[in-house]
C-alpha cells in the first residue's frame, strides 16, 4: 500500500488523459503532509520512496517514472517512457519524453525539449528553447543562444560533453564559451564531420 501519496478525486483532462491530482500522505523532504502535489496519470509515475515529488502543474503521464529526489515542478511534463531521478530537476515548461533519462544532479527548464534517446545527467543543465534528441549530455549548460545539436554524420550520435562547462550569452553564466574548433578538439572529433543544427 503507497504509504507517501495518494491520488486525489480532483483530476485535469490533457490531450485526452485523465490526469489525477496528487496529496501527500506523510511528511517527506520538503513536502508536507497533506500538501496537494502535481498531476499522474497512476500511481506507477511516481515512486512511493525517498523524495521525489510532482509539484503544481506539472504532469506525468504514460509509462514515465520520478523517483530518487528528483522533483518535477512548473508546467513541466514527464511522458512515454522518460525516467527522471537522482536529484534532477525538470521545470518551467519544460518536456522530457519518449525514452530519455534526466539524472544525477541535473536540471531541464524553460522552454526545453528532452526526448528519444537523450540522456541528460551529472551536473547538466538544459535550457531556453533548446531540444535535445539523442546522445548523452553532461556538466555542460545549453541554452537557446549558443551551440544546439552537434551531430557526428554517419552516426545517430550527439558530441558526448565532459567537464564544467556552461555555454550562454549570460555574462554570469559565462565560465567556459567554446567555438566549434575548441569543442572539437576538446571532445576529439574532427570538426570537418561535424554539423551544428539551428
Amino acid at each position: 500500500m503507497n504509504t507517501k501519496f495518494k491520488l486525489t478525486k480532483k483530476f485535469k483532462m490533457w490531450c485526452g488523459i485523465k490526469l489525477w491530482r496528487i496529496k501527500a500522505l506523510k511528511d517527506f523532504g520538503d513536502v508536507s503532509k497533506g500538501e496537494l502535489g502535481g498531476l499522474v496519470e497512476k500511481e506507477d509515475n511516481l515512486s512511493e520512496e525517498n523524495n521525489a515529488w510532482v509539484f503544481g502543474d506539472a504532469r506525468v503521464f504514460g509509462d514515465a517514472r520520478v523517483f530518487g529526489d528528483a522533483w518535477v515542478f512548473g508546467n513541466a511534463r514527464v511522458s512515454g517512457d522518460a525516467r527522471v531521478s537522482g536529484d534532477a530537476r525538470v521545470s518551467g515548461d519544460a518536456w522530457v519524453f519518449g525514452d530519455a533519462w534526466v539524472f544525477g544532479d541535473a536540471w531541464v527548464f524553460g522552454d526545453a525539449w528532452v526526448f528519444g534517446d537523450a540522456w541528460v545527467f551529472g551536473d547538466a543543465w538544459v535550457f531556453g528553447e533548446l531540444k535535445l534528441e539523442l546522445g548523452y549530455f553532461f556538466g555542460i549548460s545549453w541554452n537557446k543562444e549558443e551551440i544546439k545539436f552537434v551531430d557526428i554524420p554517419g552516426t545517430n550520435d550527439r558530441i558526448v560533453c565532459k567537464g564544467d562547462i556552461k555555454v550562454s550569452t549570460a555574462e554570469k553564466d559565462k565560465t567556459v564559451e567554446l567555438t566549434l574548433d575548441e569543442i572539437a578538439k576538446k571532445f576529439n572529433v574532427d570538426v570537418k564531420n561535424l554539423k551544428v543544427k539551428k
